[in-house]
């Protein structure tokens, strides 16, 4: 398969589109007619695995879907940006900044490996620690504002909490993720406990890498998370590395580019305690933090 079809953005423009189409209630066969396509045309859209993304076709969808001004934009932008092999994410104007593009890829995700070098990552944050960041993060924004966001982080976490195929979560923590104070020592306290009794669970693994373990690698990674879409279905979708920064993400699909963040992951894995260890870690920390109420 060439490489172009299979780039993140052209697959997340896919996600998005169906999800239009079936909030709509429309069938595929329905939808073609009105953009005056062939129904094979449009399942490919939807599939990611179009030859050719016309832009004009995407803004024809969005409008008889009703989608909004920032969906539409985004999903433009993704059209766009679909006709390049490679994505690195600077979007600049090409995509509204309160559109989350990872969203798609977490929704659609079997398992995560990622490491993290200053938050709990977001699937496993409380909500008082995910308020206090908000809070700090869009002050502007109105506490009503602030709540829809928390709710938002956690209707996410269903991905891993579900009773039915959760998704699989294999983390590993640098100490200072511990030792940071996100709210208070409260919020801390309740979070680190969290993440204790999150690792109790069989689809769960959480493990610290401590001060005193250096840099495994010997190389500086920062944060990142590897997506494995699973292998059970006919079109089984790479896996892709998503690199978040303060200007703009990366997202790597590359089989080499993979390759180099699995192998850093297996030395920091490596160094870091085991997960019983990293349980009583936590569940120390957290008696400190209580301690200074």
């Amino acid at each position: 398969m060439p490489e172009i079809e299979s780039t993140v953005p052209r697959r997340q423009l896919g996600r998005y589109l169906r999800e239009l189409r079936l909030q709509s209630g429309m069938t595929i066969a329905e939808s073609a007619e009105l953009i005056e396509r062939g129904s094979s045309t449009l399942q490919r859209l939807e599939k990611g695995t179009a030859d050719r993304i016309r832009v004009l076709d995407v803004e024809a969808l969005c409008r008889i879907y009703g989608s909004d001004e920032t969906t539409s934009a985004a999903l433009i932008g993704l059209a766009k940006q679909a006709k390049v092999k490679s994505w690195w994410h600077e979007f600049g104007d090409l995509i509204p900044e309160n559109f989350d593009v990872y969203m798609g890829l977490e929704a659609a995700a079997r398992k995560f490996t990622s490491y993290h070098v200053e938050l709990v990552p977001g699937l496993l944050q409380t909500s008082n620690y995910t308020r206090a960041l908000v809070q700090v993060g869009v002050p502007d924004e109105s506490a009503a504002d602030h709540e829809r966001r928390v709710q938002m982080r956690v209707q996410r976490q269903v991905l891993i909490t579900r009773r039915t195929r959760p998704a699989i979560v294999d983390v590993v923590l640098h100490e200072s993720v511990l030792r940071r104070v996100i709210g208070n020592s409260r919020v801390m306290a309740v979070q680190l406990r969290h993440l204790a009794d999150l690792s109790t669970k069989p689809n769960i693994t959480i493990r610290i890498l401590p001060f005193s373990a250096g840099v495994p690698s010997g190389k500086l990674t920062g944060q990142f998370i590897v997506l494995d879409f699973g292998s059970d279905s006919k079109t089984a979708e790479p896996r892709v590395v998503y690199a978040p920064s303060f200007i703009g993400d990366m997202y790597l699909e590359k089989e080499n580019d993979v390759r180099r963040y699995d192998q850093a992951y297996d030395a920091i894995q490596q160094a870091a305690l085991d997960a019983v260890s990293s349980r009583n870690l936590l569940r120390q920390v957290a008696r400190e933090f209580e301690g200074e109420r």
